[in-house]
This record gives structure tokens, C-alpha cells and sequence, in this order.
């Protein structure tokens, strides 16, 4: 797993520079970029037996962050990341709403590690419904106390 944990960076930020570089419609662009990675991720962490709700979660906080660095819209990424988790929910053996949950709460806690205003962008996008399945967030998250210091 270590291969895929160390190029899901990597691989984010390649394909949101390509997307925001090359799309007319950047948000939607950045959301089929984040949830084509995520895909690839989990079900390649599937594939050597590592794949969890952790892995889910850890992922699309990462991919948040990555944005965020490259100066990407962090509620498309968010939303991205819950898209491609649903998408490979069932190849990791979880239910799409268990994905949806674990990426849109480790989406919201990268969030938190940004700023207040990642946070609220993140919750806005992520109110209701995502390829069908209604995603649920967990509060508290890590970033909390450090997104309110620094607002």
C-alpha cells in the first residue's frame, strides 16, 4: 500500500493543475479529476487488502489539502472525493453510504485544517444528496479548534 498511499499527492495534484489548466468549467473539471482519483486509490488499496474507512477518509482529506496547495476550489474536491468513494464503495466491501460518510467527514477535517472558510464551503457542497446517497458529516473534526484561531 505504501506505493499508492505516497502517489495519491502526487497524483491529485498532476491531475487538478490538468484540470484547472485545461477545463472551461473548472469546478466540474476539479469534481472529475478528485473522484477519478479517489476511484483509483481506494480500489487500488482494495487490490493489496489495505482498503478501510479510514483509507477512504484519509484520502479524501487528503485530496482536499492537495487542492487547496494547488489553489483549487476545495468544495469540488470535497464533493470529488465523496463522487469517487460511492463509485468504489462496493468494489472495497462498504456501503455507499458508509463512503460517502467517511470521505465527506475526512474532506471536512482537512477543511477545518485550512480555514473556516474551506469548512463552509466544504459543509455548503456537501448538504444532501451526491450521486443519490445522502452524505452524512461527523463533527467534531481535528481542524476545528484551529480553524476558529485563525479567523
Amino acid at each position: 500500500m505504501g506505493k499508492e498511499a505516497r502517489s495519491i499527492p502526487e497524483e491529485a495534484k498532476q491531475g487538478l493543475i490538468k484540470a484547472v489548466r485545461g477545463a472551461g468549467d473548472v469546478g466540474e473539471a476539479v469534481v472529475d479529476s478528485v473522484s477519478g482519483i479517489m476511484t483509483r486509490t481506494l480500489r487500488g488499496t482494495k487490490q493489496v487488502g489495505k482498503a478501510t474507512i479510514d483509507t477512504v477518509g484519509s484520502s479524501a482529506s487528503t485530496l482536499v489539502k492537495t487542492t487547496a496547495d494547488v489553489g483549487g476550489d476545495i468544495g469540488s474536491a470535497a464533493k470529488g472525493a465523496v463522487k469517487g468513494a460511492i463509485e468504489a464503495a462496493r468494489d472495497i466491501g462498504v456501503t455507499a453510504e458508509e463512503a460517502a460518510s467517511a470521505a465527506g467527514t475526512g474532506a471536512l477535517r482537512a477543511a477545518g485544517e485550512i480555514g473556516t472558510t474551506a469548512v463552509d464551503q466544504v459543509k455548503r457542497v456537501l448538504t444532501g444528496t451526491i450521486s443519490g446517497v445522502k452524505v452524512v458529516l461527523k463533527e467534531p473534526f481535528d481542524g476545528k479548534k484551529k480553524a476558529a484561531e485563525e479567523d
